[in-house]
């Protein structure tokens, strides 16, 4: 389980000349990048991350935490995909989840430190009751979710009231839209659904005077890997550094020849970053089942991670620990192997690789990870936390 950068190191040279098509100079090509990298790329503290949120310019100063709002009509299923993406909970038992009579606050500790706002679906956020600024001031990307299999006029006509009454004061602001429930429509019916939502959103926008509004839309169960996917997408729009962790990824599928290249947070499985190369959702649910897999191995033999509770019996420091690390073959045309290894024990580097042996370029392969894994911890800081805790 686990692997050795310097011995990998060492195997490299000697294999320099036989293994065509693997290069080591990787670090060379990463950490001359790393060196032309503009400052704006960098975070000013490298104790505390920076992140994108919607607020205007001069606001007052907040924790400095991206904040997701789930907002949505009563039982739409903003609770449901909390539980699932963020704490695991199986689908299957979403059903038993009681009706959000309040505002539900939770701190999220992993590769970032972020915070999820679960709203009851029948509040009015603009009452003169609520501090609007309080709630929206920090805010990263406001989740707005549709049922598909209800009437969605109203939750439309909602929607579109809050995208105009934020765009004073946060013109920044990410709007996303999760047409969820999808799992139980056609497929005809459900793109028909999910065009007529978005025709109508926009056209009301328009006529309000809001043209090309930056609102984004995803079909999303959480019966699948879709309502992962889309967060996936979600939470990339908050990292200043996704440019150059994708230059990071490109650079090293260049030099492995690796086909596909994720870099996933291994608590939730979102994917904070990937090459340039498309994207599909078979790779992706492949490589997140892969995470699970390895998770579960990695329980005794590498990280010790904290609970749900936020809780760990011990600390361990970012330099210490056992780092996980597995290489499997598996029956797929096209995708013959399946390379994951953890950088921290927060995230984890998940490849697809096709017919070439990774078995025989294995040290060259973990020699240029380590590389990418040096060159990461310096574009990317990382803070320790626990897991979640609620407020």
């Amino acid at each position: 389980m686990t692997s050795s950068v310097e011995s990998s190191s060492a195997q490299s040279n000697s294999h320099d000349d036989s293994q065509e098509g693997f290069r080591t100079p990787t670090n060379l090509t990463l950490m001359k990048y790393l060196q032309e990298l503009p400052d704006a790329e960098r975070p000013p503290n490298p104790l505390q991350q920076q992140y994108h949120t919607g607020r205007v310019p001069n606001s007052k100063a907040g924790d400095g935490k991206p904040r997701l709002l789930l907002m949505g009509q009563r039982r739409s299923g903003k609770s449901s995909i909390s539980g699932v993406v963020f704490h695991k909970l199986p689908p299957a038992e979403t059903l038993y989840i009681e009706t959000t009579i309040r505002v539900k606050k939770e701190s999220m500790h992993s590769f970032m430190d972020f915070q999820i706002w679960d709203f009851p679906g029948h509040l009015d956020y603009f009452d003169p009751a609520f501090d609007v600024d309080k709630i929206f001031d920090e805010i990263g990307a406001l989740i707005w979710v549709i049922d598909a299999q209800d009437e969605y006029l109203d939750a439309i006509n909602r929607l579109n009231a809050t995208i105009l009454n934020l765009q004073n004061s946060y013109p920044n602001i990410n709007i996303e839209v999760f047409v969820h429930k999808v799992d139980g429509l056609s497929e005809d019916y459900k793109m028909d659904t999910f065009r007529d939502i978005i025709q109508r959103v926009q056209d009301e926008l328009s006529d309000a005077g809001y043209e090309n509004a930056p609102v984004s839309f995803y079909q999303t169960s959480i019966y699948d890997h879709s309502i992962f996917e889309a967060f996936s997408k979600v939470i990339q729009k908050l990292i200043p550094q996704l440019p150059t962790l994708e230059s990071l990824l490109n650079s090293l599928c260049a030099n492995c020849r690796i086909e596909k290249a994720y870099l996933f947070d291994v608590l939730s499985k979102i994917y904070i970053a990937t090459d340039t190369s498309p994207t599909d959702i078979g790779s992706y649910e492949i490589c997140s089942d892969y995470i699970d897999v390895v998770v579960d191995i990695g329980e005794i033999y590498g990280w010790e991670r904290p609970n749900e509770n936020g809780e760990s019996e011990s600390e361990i420091e970012e330099t210490g620990g056992t780092d996980c690390e597995s290489l499997i073959t598996m029956e797929r045309k096209g995708n013959n192997y399946l390379y994951l290894k953890e950088i921290n024990k927060y995230l984890a580097l998940v490849c697809l690789m096709g017919d070439d042996s990774p078995a025989e370029k294995k040290a060259l392969i973990d020699y240029n990870v380590g590389v990418f894994q040096k060159a990461l911890s310096q574009v990317f800081p990382f803070s320790n936390g626990t897991n979640a805790t609620t407020t």
